[in-house]
């Protein structure tokens, strides 16, 4: 059976989120950081050689890396949904705002957590991809790929929401995105994930 190995407060997020899209039948095994170090305990680390989060098991297979587990279970279970084919006219933009998160985002995210220059230069870029987030929503697009709700909106609400518990950051200046995170907000499969997640997590929306 599948079973997501959730870390709470972290990417793993993600995949409790795509198992209730797919409406899949999952074990959630929930496990909590560290009250002091808030790094996850030494269980969750002995999933995998990286001890980082996200983990699913699948019968004998164990992966991790939220991207590659996402690839995984819409290309095991997905049936089509969630993703664009080579062909649709918007495949690049999806391709591309599905990696824009961790590729881009992420890193300079975590980069702000340190002092110094790099910190400012971190700073400057993360405000670069978050500008060219919200000028791509001001296009008009409902979601990052145009109409249809796909994994990219998946792996870009992470930094946008949760990641914010570690890197207090304003978003009031890109409305954009504001309102793309109350239109992710209303998803009920997202809902049901928060809810059954990461309970008493309040979500940074604004």
């Amino acid at each position: 059976m599948l079973k997501v190995h959730h870390l709470g407060v972290s990417q793993s997020d993600r995949i409790v989120w795509l198992c209730e899209e797919l409406e899949l039948s999952y074990e959630l095994v929930r496990y909590e950081r560290d009250p002091v170090t808030r790094l996850a305990p030494p269980e969750y680390k002995a999933l995998h050689p990286c001890g980082t989060a996200p983990v699913i098991t699948d019968g004998d297979l164990v992966l991790a890396e939220s991207g590659a587990i996402i690839d995984y279970l819409v290309a095991r279970y997905g049936e089509g949904r969630l993703t664009l084919k080579a062909d649709d006219p918007a495949f690049s933009r999806y391709l591309y705002w599905y990696h824009f998160a961790n590729g881009s985002l992420m890193p300079s995210m975590m980069m702000l957590m340190a002092e110094g220059a790099m910190a400012e230069t971190m700073r400057a870029r993360a405000d670069r991809g978050f500008k060219a987030l919200d000028d791509h929503l001001a296009e008009g697009h409902t979601w990052l790929a145009g109409d249809t709700f796909t994994v990219a909106d998946i792996m870009t609400a992470f930094p946008l929401t949760t990641m914010r518990q570690f890197v207090p950051l304003d978003l009031a200046p890109y409305p954009n995105i504001l309102a793309y995170l109350q239109r992710l907000a209303a998803r009920p499969a997202f809902q049901r994930a928060m809810a059954k997640a990461d309970p008493d997590l309040v979500l940074k929306l604004d």
